[in-house]
C-alpha cells in the first residue's frame, strides 16, 4: 500500500473533476457546483473576483454572450391610444391643442391691451392705487394665460398625437458607423414626420400664432424704463452769465465772500424754472473752493478760476455720488461712497479710486455788479461715463 502523500495525488481518484471549479479570481476555498459555475455572478460579469478586485484571467463578457446568458425579457405590448386608431378623435385632439394655442394668444392679447388702457398716470390718491391694483392684476393674468396655455398645448400635443411607441436601441461605441450615422438621421426625420406640422396644418398655424406675439410681453414693459434721454445728459443748466447761488438759500456771492479754504456748494441761478428742477439741481450741483493763486498748478484751471476760487461739478465720475469732503491741508475732494479722491490742485485729477476721470470744471468769470457767474456749461458730461460716452 502506497503513501499518497508522497505522489501528489488527490485522496480519492473517485471525486469529480466538477468538485474542483472555483470562482474567477480566487486562488482556493470550497468548490462550487456545475449550476453554480454556468449560473451569472455580478462579480463574474463585470470581470471582478468576489471580494472587488480584478479576476485573474477574468474578462468582462461580450453583448453576444450576455444574450446567450440570459433571456431578452422584451418589451411590454404597446397600449395604443385613441387618437391612434380612430381618425375622429384624433381630430378632436387636434382642435383641443390649437383651442389651447388659441388662448396663448388671447392672454398676449389682454396684456397688451392692459399695458395700454390702464395707466396708473393722471390719477391721485386711492384712484392711482386702484389702478395700479387693477393694471397689475390683469397684467399677470394675460401674462400667466399666454404662457401655461402655451404649455399645456404642447404637453397635450405631445401625449396624445405624437408617436409614444417605445424604442430599444442596442449601445453603440462612441462614434457611430457611417451607415448608423445615416440611419439616425432616417429616424429623426422619420420622428419630425410623426410630428405632424405638414400635416397638421391647424397645429402649426396656431402655434406660430401663440408664438409670434409672444416676444411683445417682454418688449413692451422696457416702456417703463422711462424715456430715453436723447441729450439731456451731455449739459446742465449753467448757461454764460448765470450767476453761482449758494444751496440752498439761493444767495449770489462774490469772490470776497470765500475765504481762502473756503467751500460753498452752489447752484445756477432760477434753476427751479426748469420744467425738471429736481433732475438739473442733480446735475448742475457745483462746489466751489478757493486757493492761494499760487497753489493752482494747472494752466487750464488757472484760467478758468478767479482770484484762486475754482469750481467742479460734485457728481463723482465713478457712479455719480455726491463728492464733498474737503481736506483742506492736502487740497484733496474725497468721494465717501468708494473713496474716490482727486488733487484740487491739478484740475481735479484722480489720485486714489475706482474714478476713471477727474471732476469736470466750470469756467468762472465775475459779472458787472461783481458777482460769481458761470463763464460757459462744463466742457464735457458731468457724473458716470453712459453708453453714448463710452
Amino acid at each position: 500500500m502506497s503513501d499518497q502523500r508522497h505522489t501528489g495525488q488527490p485522496a480519492s481518484s473517485g471525486a469529480s473533476d466538477d468538485a474542483q471549479i472555483q470562482p474567477p479570481g480566487t486562488g482556493g476555498g470550497e468548490g462550487v457546483r456545475p449550476s453554480e459555475a454556468t449560473g451569472s455572478s455580478h462579480a463574474e460579469i463585470e470581470g471582478r473576483d468576489a471580494h472587488g478586485g480584478p479576476g485573474a484571467g477574468a474578462e468582462r463578457l461580450s453583448g453576444a454572450e450576455l444574450e446567450q446568458r440570459y433571456a431578452n425579457p422584451g418589451l411590454p405590448a404597446h397600449v395604443y391610444r385613441r387618437s391612434d386608431v380612430d381618425p375622429k378623435a384624433a381630430k378632436r385632439r387636434e382642435r383641443e391643442v390649437a383651442a389651447l394655442f388659441g388662448l396663448s394668444t388671447l392672454g398676449t392679447l389682454l396684456f397688451i391691451v392692459a399695458y395700454f388702457a390702464v395707466k396708473p398716470s393722471g390719477a391721485e390718491g386711492a384712484e392711482m392705487l386702484e389702478r395700479v391694483g387693477l393694471s397689475t392684476k390683469l397684467l399677470g393674468l394675460g401674462l400667466g394665460i399666454a404662457l401655461f396655455a402655451i404649455g399645456a398645448g404642447a404637453i397635450h400635443w405631445a401625449k396624445t398625437l405624437m408617436p409614444d411607441d417605445e424604442v430599444v436601441v442596442v449601445r453603440k461605441p462612441m462614434r457611430s458607423s457611417d451607415e448608423d450615422r445615416a440611419e439616425a438621421v432616417a429616424v429623426m426625420k422619420e420622428g419630425a414626420a410623426g410630428v405632424g406640422l405638414g400635416r397638421r396644418k391647424l397645429i402649426r398655424n396656431s402655434l406660430l400664432g401663440a408664438l409670434a406675439p409672444l416676444g411683445l410681453l417682454a418688449i413692451l414693459p422696457l416702456r417703463d424704463l422711462g424715456p430715453l434721454p436723447g441729450a439731456a445728459l451731455t449739459g446742465t443748466a449753467w448757461k454764460p452769465g448765470r450767476r453761482l447761488v449758494t444751496d440752498p438759500t439761493g444767495r449770489p456771492i462774490k469772490p470776497e465772500d470765500i475765504p481762502i479754504g473756503g467751500v460753498v456748494h452752489v447752484l445756477p441761478e432760477d434753476i427751479e424754472e426748469y420744467e425738471h428742477p429736481i433732475n438739473e439741481r442733480e446735475k448742475a450741483t457745483t462746489l466751489v473752493i478757493r486757493l492761494a493763486p499760487d497753489e493752482i498748478k494747472n494752466e487750464k484751471e488757472r484760467d478758468w478760476s478767479v482770484d484762486g476760487i475754482v469750481a467742479y461739478s460734485k457728481v463723482c465720475t465713478h457712479v455719480g455720488c455726491p463728492v464733498g469732503l474737503y481736506e483742506q491741508q492736502t487740497h484733496h475732494l474725497l468721494c465717501p461712497c468708494h473713496q474716490s479722491t482727486f488733487d484740487v490742485t491739478r484740475d481735479c485729477a484722480v489720485i486714489f479710486g475706482p474714478a476713471a476721470r477727474p471732476l469736470p470744471q466750470l469756467p468762472l468769470a465775475v459779472d458787472d455788479e461783481g458777482y460769481l457767474v458761470a463763464r460757459e456749461d462744463f466742457h464735457e458730461p458731468v457724473g458716470p461715463s453712459y453708453w453714448e460716452r463710452g
